[in-house]
């Protein structure tokens, strides 16, 4: 861990770099376009009631 205590700058550059990385990266995607895209997808339909394996609850009063 000698190591560690000499270069430890270096350590902060590279995650400094993921860092700046990361961001310019999820500046990049385009929200919008995926939005559009997802009005266009029927959804699946579900019934609640068909193979429902648990015992329905009992009503509180």
């Amino acid at each position: 861990m000698e190591w560690l205590k000499d270069y430890w700058w270096v350590i902060l550059i590279i995650l400094v770099g993921i860092f700046i990385n990361t961001i310019k990266a999820l500046n990049k995607l385009n929200y919008k376009h995926y939005l559009d895209k997802k009005k266009g997808i029927k959804p699946i339909p579900y019934n609640d009631d068909e193979d429902d394996d648990w015992p329905s609850r009992p009503q509180q009063k």
